[in-house]
């Protein structure tokens, strides 16, 4: 595999250093074996939805077998028509966040957009900024964290901190094509891309035109929103500011008040006018880094030490889909509940690892095992089981009975000092296997939090 990759880059350098073909072969280069292969196993690994044709990426590798030679002459050929997308809403974290339009394409789209993008990438990705972290090899969410924390403990404690209003909807096709022709000339795959960026949306099966943005669930549009915000990036390196940016997120550094809102004029001046896009005023701010929500983290000062913290905003979604899968009108089994609870904070950890909140997590662990007590309350029913129940794990039988003929409601009961005996911390953790973030931080004692 790695000498497979390696040869595709010396392929694609010797094409655009070679004086004869001028870099107008790279259309070759994608429709190479190894490089379509990979990104047939990349499209295949990441699965996801068909798109308007209906076919899945799992009948991808039959389709190929029987039109490659004919997709491929197409594609040299610069005949090839991309489909259109097919429109999916997804609900924004948050009451009033709207939704995210996805473009969803075709699986074969996906595959030829999958190839394009392993070598644009070989292209771009030495001309992008070390200060850009968004959808880049070996680079992710907590490098730019930690980029931001060095930036803060050098004393720049002033943010500004921008929104682009509807980025990925709003991209420019005429200067984000004039900007890839400055590294990219073959005219096919320049025609290939302005495809991809005007094949329109499938909505109610009507076919919309589209004049401008990047349709979000492609495997290109990450690269494309790279390619066209690397241009800020210049500018801001070229004004010797300090910045992060991951995607269309991003924030800069300054250290005094004044400087903050002379820059959050200028750059957003240089958004609309130069870049073509929108800043919305009511979400950019400039502020603090204890008080912003950057990527979901945020950070807090101790005795001059800075720490990384969970922003409000993501412990409050944590808890909100906490109490989704700890329905206690859900109808399933502990068990069931537990292994889609332990699915879900696995993955919520691994992201926050990095945090150093121990008291958080100690407040939201024994939150979580409340709240299974109380499933487990009201899954026993009647007050004879209760009481059997309770019995059975060590209560003493007046207790038993006193405790499991309570009238009270499942959340209160779950506080109850023999309901916590019976079902401690460590029957969650050891006999029903709950994951729990930052256990190791952890004592066996519950906590009390608001329902």
């Amino acid at each position: 595999m790695i000498i497979a990759q390696q040869s595709t880059e010396m392929t694609i350098a010797s094409y655009l250093t070679d004086p004869s073909t001028g870099g107008n072969r790279l259309m070759e280069v994608i429709c190479e074996r190894e490089n379509m292969r990979r990104a047939l196993q990349r499209v295949r690994s990441n699965k996801g939805a068909p798109g308007v044709d209906g076919m899945t990426v799992d009948q991808l590798p039959s389709y190929l077998r029987r039109h490659w030679d004919q997709l491929k002459q197409d594609l040299l050929n610069g005949t090839f028509k991309p489909m259109p997308v097919r429109r999916k809403e997804i609900p924004k974290p948050g009451k009033r966040a709207g939704v995210r339009l996805l473009g969803i394409p075709t699986a074969l789209d996906r595959l030829i957009q999958q190839a394009v993008a392993q070598v644009l990438q070989q292209i771009w990705e030495p001309e992008f900024s070390d200060s850009s972290f968004g959808f880049r090899p070996g680079r992710c969410q907590h490098d730019a964290i930690y980029r931001a924390k060095g930036y803060i403990e050098d004393g720049y404690r002033h943010v500004v901190d921008c929104d682009l209003s509807k980025f990925f909807d709003r991209v420019n096709h005429d200067r984000l094509l004039s900007r890839l022709a400055t590294r990219v000339h073959d005219k096919r795959l320049l025609k290939l891309i302005r495809g991809f960026l005007t094949a329109g949306v499938m909505i109610g099966g009507l076919n919309e035109p589209v004049d401008e943005g990047t349709p979000q669930g492609g495997p290109l549009s990450p690269l494309l929103s790279n390619i066209v915000l690397d241009e800020f990036d210049k500018e801001l390196e070229q004004r010797g500011l300090h910045f992060v940016r991951y995607a269309d997120d991003f924030i800069i550094f300054i250290r005094s008040k004044r400087a903050a809102k002379r820059v959050m004029e200028s750059v957003s001046r240089f958004i609309a006018r130069r870049l073509k896009l929108k800043v919305n005023q009511e979400k950019s701010k400039i502020t603090h880094p204890w008080w912003m929500c950057f990527l979901g983290f945020s950070f807090t000062s101790k005795r001059g030490d800075t720490r990384i913290r969970i922003h409000s905003k993501s412990i409050k979604r944590l808890k909100d889909r906490i109490r989704e899968l700890t329905d206690r009108n859900c109808g399933r089994s502990i068990h069931q509940i537990v292994f889609d609870l332990n699915q879900y904070l696995r993955g919520w950890w691994n992201y926050y690892r990095h945090t150093r909140c121990t008291s958080q997590f100690r407040s939201i662990n024994g939150w979580i095992m409340r709240r299974l007590r109380a499933i487990l309350w009201k899954q026993w029913k009647n007050p004879r089981t209760r009481v059997r129940e309770l019995k059975k794990r060590g209560i003493f039988h007046r207790q038993a009975v006193t405790t499991g003929n309570a009238r009270k409601g499942h959340w209160r009961m779950s506080k109850v000092k023999w309901v916590i005996i019976a079902l401690p911390n460590a029957y969650f953790r050891r006999i029903l296997g709950l994951y729990l973030p930052g256990i190791n931080l952890l004592p066996d004692q519950p906590n009390r939090l608001g329902t």
